[in-house]
């Protein structure tokens, strides 16, 4: 619960939406607590009867932030704004002359970083997918193991969890219940924990050690889409500083790093200026019952992501798999009416995803390939190909997600479906 601190009034309400037409100064109730309004202020007390002093926090999103600002539904108006939040999750984080990532509110030390001896990150959802990206690029430039768990499995195993292991809860929204709840575990048994939050103050932020705050901005669509890339971006940046800090990354690796990474929000809007081919698309397969992503390495959690947009909004089965794992199973499913995308960026696995297009081409499959610009050799193996700009593979991901995300709600329009608030769906599930 939040209370919003206005001009001779004060508003109660679940989330920081409701309250930014009116104000922008909030106060947080945490658990346990019990907050009065009067017309005099407001006063907060523990169950016990003891009263709580807490500073008002002033939220940076504007109340326009939470219109849809000409765009038809909030989904494309957040699809259309990853440029920026991208771009203000690295602005003034990362020095393009030098590599160096400056975070100074995580306050971890490379003294600190010697100490682990894991990584573990833990996620639900949209944020898992963005997890599944950190782990690859968090053990190629930190040569630390690096886990991934979906937090509502966490605390249901034997945890070999101590105070030399790094835990990492990815949440857009930092009310997660499981995630939180899985926090809290890690905090039990003396983990460190560095968070990766969209919204100041929420329970995740001010329950973790220190917090790496995405700057997508407020985000209204349930199916997130901004708050990912931003994800994605801030991960990138943490593996870069703690790379440099291991000393597992030159400062010549990190500076190509960082040079790379800057050049994403140029290239999103690229992409973004390329929609009337995916546009397209949605009209040839609104009508599908079933689809099937596949991507190899670093792209395979983006192929999960793309699935999990598609069902979530238009309420098509799909499923993301490993490229590789398509012949223990779901090569079964392929036939003439069953279209299947995939990830196929030039990189390591290139010439593996291509003898994948033409193992489901050999079957009467449909292909639609997402590529690099100049790639030409996909557009005789694939049915349709979507080009985007060529940035290394590390970063592919983040590029990757736009036209899956943008295929997702063109489908879903046509179907007639809510792309906002989808069926049975909420933006923050703040239970078990």
């Amino acid at each position: 619960m939040i209370i919003g601190m206005g001009d001779g009034e004060y508003i109660l309400a679940s989330d920081i939406p409701a309250v930014l037409p009116i104000t922008r100064d909030i106060l947080v109730v945490e658990d346990g607590e019990i907050a009065t309004l009067t017309r005099s202020g407001v006063h907060i007390r523990r169950l016990n009867g003891q009263s709580v002093q807490r500073e008002v926090q002033r939220i940076a999103w504007s109340a326009d932030a939470a219109e849809k600002g000409g765009y038809p539904h909030f989904m494309l108006k957040e699809i259309y704004e990853q440029p920026e939040g991208v771009a203000a999750t690295l602005r003034g984080r990362v020095n393009p002359e030098t590599g160096q990532v400056q975070l100074p509110d995580l306050e971890l030390s490379a003294e600190e970083l010697r100490r682990l001896r894991r990584v573990v990150l833990v996620a639900c959802g949209t944020s898992w997918h963005a997890a599944l990206v950190g782990k690859y690029l968090l053990e190629e430039w930190t040569d630390l193991p690096c886990e991934v768990d979906i937090a509502s499995e966490f605390r249901y195993r034997h945890l070999l969890v101590n105070d030399r292991t790094l835990i990492i809860p990815i949440s857009q929204s930092g009310e997660t219940a499981d995630t939180l709840a899985a926090l809290r575990e890690a905090r039990r048994r003396k983990a460190r924990v560095i968070s990766i939050c969209n919204v100041v103050g929420s329970s995740v932020a001010r329950e973790s050690d220190a917090v790496l705050y995405t700057r997508a901005g407020i985000e209204i669509g349930v199916a997130s889409t901004k708050a990912f890339t931003a994800q994605l971006a801030a991960l990138y940046l943490l593996g870069i500083h703690m790379g440099l800090a291991l000393e597992r990354l030159s400062s010549t690796r990190a500076r190509d790093l960082a040079n790379h990474l800057l050049q994403v929000p140029e290239a999103l809007c690229e992409i973004l200026k390329r929609c009337e081919a995916v546009s397209a698309l949605a009209d040839r397969f609104a009508a599908c019952r079933d689809f099937l992503y596949l991507g190899r390495g670093i792209h395979f959690p983006v192929a999960l992501e793309g699935a999990l947009k598609l069902k979530e909004i238009s309420y098509i089965h799909a499923e993301g798999y490993p490229a590789g794992e398509m012949k223990h199973g779901p090569i079964a499913l392929i036939d003439k009416s069953m279209p299947t995308l995939v990830l196929a960026p030039l990189g390591r696995t290139y010439e593996k995803v291509v003898s994948n297009i033409e193992e489901i081409k050999a079957r009467q499959g449909i292909v639609i390939a997402v590529a690099s610009d100049g790639d030409r050799e996909l557009d005789e193996k694939a049915d349709h190909v979507l080009h985007l700009p060529y940035l290394p593979e590390y970063v592919a991901p983040i590029l990757e997600t736009v036209p899956l995300q943008l295929l997702a709600y063109h489908i879903a329009i046509r179907r007639g479906c809510d792309v906002d608030q989808p069926r049975n769906l909420a933006k923050s599930v703040t239970v078990e």
